[in-house]
């Protein structure tokens, strides 16, 4: 379990999320709806309001509780400027994770998402002891893949319609980062 909040750049913290942050969480995602439409599914609208954000919450700690996924919050003030989240955590000898991560509107540019994905890759491989972490983008996503090869990801490959983002099966940049080659915990 990841128990330290991490300091980001302009009074920003990195930590896990919780149930508490439900609200803040919906006020952030309606705030940035518009913005993160490029990247993201066609949410329900439930997904915008605290009760949704509150059930998805719940399975992300269920999840989180099982060492499936790490969901963790930007927050500045009581404020959600972000999240960075791994998934599809997987042990043995593949030792890997997914890496998804936004940033709102009014903080793009300040260092904030490089910042974080930093240190979750940090995280990832000394506390989690992750071999590799894969992070993919929409094509067009230029600023995502620039902060991905900040933090020392390389472009892998390419994947048609990969995911269904804004409406539409989206061809995306296959992105990963090793972490280190010690041997997985069996």
């Amino acid at each position: 379990m990841i128990s330290r909040t991490y300091d980001l750049p302009g009074g920003v913290d990195l930590r896990i999320a919780t149930l508490k942050d439900a609200e803040a969480l919906a006020e952030a995602v309606r705030e940035n709806r518009e913005h993160l439409s490029p990247w993201e599914p066609r949410w329900p609208e439930n997904y915008f309001t605290a009760e949704g954000q509150a059930a998805r919450l719940r399975d992300r700690l269920v999840q989180y509780e099982e060492g499936r996924v790490v969901p963790w919050l930007m927050v500045r003030e009581e404020r959600v400027v972000g999240a960075v989240t791994l998934s599809g955590i997987v042990r043995g000898p593949f030792c890997s994770a997914y890496l998804g991560y936004w940033t709102a509107a009014d903080q793009l540019g300040r260092g904030l998402a490089s910042a974080a994905v930093r240190h979750v890759c940090e995280v990832a491989g000394t506390e989690l002891g992750l071999h590799r972490i894969e992070a993919t983008t929409v094509l067009h996503n230029v600023r995502s893949q620039r902060v991905l090869e900040k933090c020392g990801f390389e472009a892998i490959g390419s994947a048609p319609r990969y995911l269904h983002v804004d409406g539409e099966w989206r061809d995306h940049r296959i992105f990963q980062r090793v972490l280190h080659d010690e041997p997985p915990v069996m």
